[in-house]
Order: C-alpha cells, then structure tokens, then sequence
C-alpha cells in the first residue's frame, strides 16, 4: 500500500504534508491487515481443514486484498464520503468473512472445539461489525465520526488475540 505513494518533489519537511491523509490511511489499514494476520493463528488447532473452510478463508482473503483500493481512494480523496464508507464496506465484509470461517471451523471440531472454548463470548468480534455497520452511513454525514470508529475498531483488536494460545496451554497440562 505504502509504495502507491508518491514521493513529494521538493527537499523540505513540508513537501510530504499533502500526503498525510494517504499516510494514514496506508497506517490505519496496516494496522487492520495485521490484526487479521495475527488473529488468523485460530487456524492452529484445527485438526483437518474442509473445503467450506478453503472457500471461507478465500472469501475472508478476497475483503482483505480490496484494503488497499479502499485505502488509496480514502486516503487521495482525503476521507471523502464516499470512499470513507466504501472503506467500511470492505471492514465489515472482512469482519463477516472471518465470522464465517470461525463458524465453520467451531462446527467441524463438535461440541469440544478448542475454538469455541477460546472465543467465548467474542464481544469484540459481536460489536466490531456493528460499529463498521454504524460507520458507512455516518461517512455521508459526520465522515470524522465514521473515520474515529474505524480507528476505535482497531484499537480494540490493536493487541494479539492471547484466547487460543491460552486454551491450548490449559489442554496441555
């Protein structure tokens, strides 16, 4: 994502300040590619992998490989409307994707699935759509208020989802 931004001709600090609006998105989106990343470890556990569960995780990749179309045009237009939604648009689908995916996993293993155990309740996983929901429509009115969920969204998964790793520590001893 980052190398689609150009670099500024001129040789001072000031040079590169138009391209703050598409540095931070290009950061925002970073953080979100990682979170998904490091969240994806869930596939560890799984004993053996179905083909619903191929087809979820390429539809979980096909939202994720559309954030930096999303990114560029939100970040060039500087937080447009329509962009700032469409970005939420690819967010929420993302987060649906991996709902999908996790579902399909927690129902392959049965009624023990180390998934299930670990996710619990996955209030953050139940309110992140949610919010994403809230968002795209707020972009055409209060585009800042959207662009602060995203970023609140992301806050909220900002740290390694620690639940897996802490389940398979406990079926270990």
């Amino acid at each position: 994502m980052v190398l689609e931004m150009k670099v500024p001709n001129g040789r001072s600090l000031e040079d590169p300040a138009p391209l703050l609006p598409i540095f931070l998105s290009c950061v925002l989106s970073f953080v979100y590619l990682g979170i998904y990343w490091n969240n994806h470890h869930m596939l560890h556990p799984v004993q053996s992998v179905t083909g619903a569960m191929l087809w979820a995780n390429l539809h979980l990749l096909f939202w994720l490989s559309l954030v930096p179309f999303a990114t560029g045009w939100m970040g060039e237009s500087h937080f447009a409307p329509a962009p700032t939604a469409l970005y939420g648009v690819v967010l929420l689908m993302a987060a649906i994707a991996y709902w999908i995916l996790q579902q399909l996993i927690i129902a392959s293993q049965g009624s023990s699935s180390i998934l299930e155990r670990a996710i619990g309740g996955d209030w953050k996983g139940k309110l992140s759509p949610i919010l994403y929901a809230a968002a795209i429509p707020l972009a055409f009115r209060q585009r800042w208020v959207s662009m602060a969920i995203y970023v609140f969204v992301a806050l909220l998964w900002l740290i390694p989802d620690r639940r897996i790793e802490n389940v398979l520590k406990q079926a270990e001893r």
